[in-house]
């Protein structure tokens, strides 16, 4: 069966006159004529009832418009999908995140995708740390992950969506909860809350890195998989953590955030995605994140 045997079919179905729509698909009546017999004779149905002054359909005619045009409309939406997936409107995008770090940046991105391409879905991975979200992404598992600098990968491009500064979290009643600011060393002989090895958590790496540079390696009593549970461990009095300041946020009973002292310790957080991807979706939230997640300024200290 042939799409223009379909088109034919249709245009005489809502005719009802040879004439008229052989004028509206612009050719010939007795071509159009011979394309309805030879659907006919596929099918093995009359479709019309026809003599000299009057076309109706048969009752298999009836039955057979409606699938016809829904083939027909289908066929239009599939164009219509793959010219505006070609313009990168219409697809998806597997995102890895993880964290409270992302509370704001995440959603900030999804409503402006929703509201400006509707025909794109973010496929969102949670629990997709750093270091995991930039290995997924550089094996092309993900397209597009939040990450944070240093990347060493040279197949994967970054670009900076924000800075923050390393934290104490400590529990309410701590000794060190009434200072205004904390040395990382007077954390020496803390019981530490932190993140699990195999977690792939940028924000342990920079505890640990923290830690050693002080002079000593955290002593880790707990782990937990995400912030939130850190954090209320630490407001438990389970032990102490080193956090990151857009998660305070997070405010749990019992919990107080305090400033290092010294020069402050930051991480860049960053989108990271491969630089041979080919997806044109992915460009186009690409674009759309260069918008309403712009690099912040470098601050000055």
């Amino acid at each position: 069966m042939e799409l223009r045997h379909l088109i034919a079919f249709i245009a005489v179905a809502e005719e009802l006159h040879f004439g008229r729509a052989a004028q509206r698909l612009q050719m010939a009546q007795p071509p159009l004529s011979q394309q309805i017999r030879r659907l006919e004779k596929e099918l093995g149905v009359q479709l019309f009832e026809r003599n000299t002054r009057s076309v109706r359909l048969t009752s298999a005619g009836r039955s057979f418009l409606e699938p016809a045009r829904t083939v027909l409309e289908d066929l239009d939406q599939a164009r219509r999908a793959a010219k505006a997936a070609g313009r990168g409107e219409y697809g998806r995008v597997t995102v890895g995140f993880a964290g409270a770090s992302s509370h704001e940046t995440l959603p900030q991105l999804t409503r402006a995708l929703r509201a400006a391409h509707p025909g794109i879905e973010l496929v969102l991975e949670g629990q997709t740390y750093a270091n995991v979200a930039l290995s997924r992404v550089a094996d092309g598992s993900l397209d597009l992950g939040f990450v944070r600098l240093p990347v060493s990968q040279p197949n994967v491009a970054t670009r900076v969506i924000g800075e923050e500064e390393l934290m104490a979290a400590l529990p309410l009643d701590h000794p060190l909860a009434d200072r205004d600011t904390i040395a990382v060393e007077a954390l020496r002989e803390e019981p530490f809350v932190s993140f699990p090895s195999n977690a792939g958590s940028s924000l342990r790496d920079a505890t640990f890195r923290a830690c050693e540079g002080a002079g000593f390696t955290p002593r880790l009593v707990q782990e937990a998989p995400d912030s939130y549970t850190i954090l209320a461990l630490v407001a438990a009095g389970v032990g102490v953590t080193l956090t990151l300041s857009s998660c305070q946020h997070i405010q749990q009973t019992g919990l107080v955030y305090r400033p290092l002292a010294g020069t402050p310790i930051r991480l860049q957080a960053a989108l990271a995605w491969r630089k041979d991807n080919p997806s044109s979706t992915l460009r186009t939230v690409l674009a759309l994140a260069e918008r309403v997640l712009p690099s912040p300024p470098r601050p000055t200290d």
